[in-house]
């Protein structure tokens, strides 16, 4: 790219990254230091703001530059990403956001804690939620890594080490500083530029081929190399029994995962009430629908200007297309308007990084005070050494995201993104729905149940093509993979639903009727509702 892109973007960076730093030092100067404070930024957020940030919580660098590289290069079976991703809020609103807004307080453990032995139960969460955090977070590092790499020349892999090295300090100052407040604030910042962006992007792209969608397509078919083959099932998940199988895992994960991602889950405690948390959901789906919309018209239409094979030169999976379709669109590389949209969505690309990522390691280091530390204490941690250990947690999440974020730089930001979706709807979710529906829960089943779907997850995912086996691995010069399906959701979610009956069934442990009892009356109705 030329100085000027270079210049523009790294502007348009630092402005953001200023804007920001303003909030979080603003908002570190007028908080007051509680639980409450530094986990819901004090139940004071509206339907609308919860909203705005949880869109801008769940469009996510996977949504803008991954899921439209897909798109790009294996036309209709990149669009189950962004088919998965928005079916996936209907089920966080049918079952999900309004009872855990009335359960709970913090965290997913204090659902599933009301009815059961709080001890085991939140060590066995918190680390299912770590684990699910960390997984996302690496994510929005590749991301961030890619886009440098493609503003400096696609060259720099010093530049893209540290980019990914100062996106983890940014995400750790913020939390540390400013908490739930100021990230949602961020986070609504971010909505408003990332919607603004595409809705630019994708307009422009309609008035290419003069609002002719057909055109638009054929054009992608046309220069795919595929002909009508990219417009149809099988180009990426077709052809033999394990890549239909692996479609199969990847959409049960994407429409399963949402409603137990831990940052997403954590949104609903922000606001006052139930309702409330229910009318951020219709909201954020709004948002969310319309965004996911406009992905499959900036992935063909990357496919269409760009072509995939340009597309996969500049990355080999595809998360640059969004930047090289703003610089086509705005006049192709060395003109005026060319620089100015590159460098626009580059920012905003950024920005969708910095805010994500400061949502998920406020969730994870949420996890590990308020369930595991205060759970490995021999007596209640109290409010403030509770808080002051979320902030270290958050450097040590940081460091660890930053460390898997350098090994993982060559993967697809969505692909990896399906994998955190995977192990959180086979460890969160049957613990969540179970505790929230099943009577005859136990502890041993809770506990059963997240290591249950925790555990396969994690070891198929280590034993799958992701990590060895091919050359597109995080480790393609040795083979050790005996898993054959490259997203394992298919295994361990029903194993996650199965270790949960069976601890139940198994357990000596009779239910806790009248716990349950309390708790369904306080899901429905919200009596008691902290």
């Amino acid at each position: 790219m030329t100085g000027d892109h270079q210049t523009l973007a790294l502007v348009l960076f630092s402005v953001f990254v200023a804007v920001t730093l303003a909030i979080t030092t603003w908002v570190s100067r007028h908080r007051h230091g509680s639980a409450e404070e530094f986990y819901a930024g004090g139940r004071l957020f509206s339907p609308l703001e919860n909203g705005f940030a949880i869109a801008g919580d769940y469009m996510s660098a996977a949504s803008f530059l991954g899921i439209s590289g897909l798109i790009a290069l294996y036309g209709y079976d990149g669009m189950l990403y962004s088919v998965g991703f928005l079916v996936a809020w209907l089920v966080v609103l049918l079952l999900v956001a309004e009872l855990v807004r009335n359960c709970g307080r913090f965290t997913l453990a204090d659902v599933v804690a009301a009815r059961m032995a709080e001890r085991p139960v939140r060590i066995a969460a918190g680390t299912s939620s770590v684990a699910v955090s960390v997984l996302y977070l690496v994510a929005q590092m590749v991301g961030a890594g890619s886009l440098v790499a493609l503003l400096l020349g696609g060259s720099s892999e010093a530049a893209r080490s540290w980019t990914v090295i100062g996106v983890g300090a940014l995400m750790v100052i913020y939390v540390s500083l400013g908490g739930m407040r100021a990230t949602t604030w961020i986070q609504i910042v971010k909505a408003v530029l990332l919607m603004a962006g595409t809705v630019t992007l994708t307009v422009l792209v309609l008035l290419r081929f003069h609002g002719d969608v057909n055109s638009l397509l054929s054009t992608a078919a046309e220069r795919s190399g595929h002909g009508l083959g990219f417009l149809a099932p099988g180009l990426r998940y077709g052809g033999d029994w394990t890549a239909r199988l692996d479609f199969i895992s990847l959409g049960l994960a994407l429409v399963l995962g949402t409603a137990g991602l831990p940052h997403i889950l954590s949104r609903f405690y922000t606001v006052p009430t139930a309702r409330a948390a229910r009318r951020s959901v219709v909201w954020s789906i709004g948002l969310i629908g319309s965004f996911y919309l406009m992905t499959i018209v900036l992935g063909f239409g990357a496919a269409a200007l760009i072509g995939p094979d340009e597309v996969r030169a500049s990355n080999a999976s595809g998360n640059t297309a969004v930047p090289l379709l703003a610089l086509d669109l705005g006049g192709g590389a060395g003109s005026t308007g060319g620089t100015v949209l590159f460098a626009i969505v580059a920012a905003v690309a950024f920005a969708t990084i910095l805010a994500v990522v400061a949502g998920i390691t406020l969730a994870s280091s949420a996890s590990v005070a308020h369930d595991l530390y205060s759970s490995l204490r021999r007596r209640h941690a109290k409010q403030y050494s509770e808080v002051a250990v979320a902030r270290v947690a958050a450097a040590g999440i940081g460091a660890a995201a930053i460390g898997l974020g350098l090994l993982a730089r060559d993967l697809n930001v969505a692909f990896l993104v399906g994998l955190a979706f995977a192990v959180a709807a086979s460890a969160n979710l049957p613990v969540l729905l179970y505790s929230l529906f099943w009577r005859k829960f136990t502890t041993r089943g809770a506990v059963w149940s997240v290591y249950g779907g925790l555990i396969p997850a994690v070891l198929l995912v280590l034993l799958s093509p992701v990590v060895s086996g091919s050359p597109e691995s995080l480790f393609p010069g040795v083979d050790f993979h005996l898993f054959p399906l490259q997203n394992p959701g298919v295994v361990s979610i029903p194993l996650g639903f199965l270790a949960g009956w069976i601890g139940t069934v198994t357990s000596s442990e009779p239910p806790d009727e009248a716990r349950h009892a309390e708790t369904e009356v306080r899901a429905l109705t919200g009596a008691g509702a902290v």
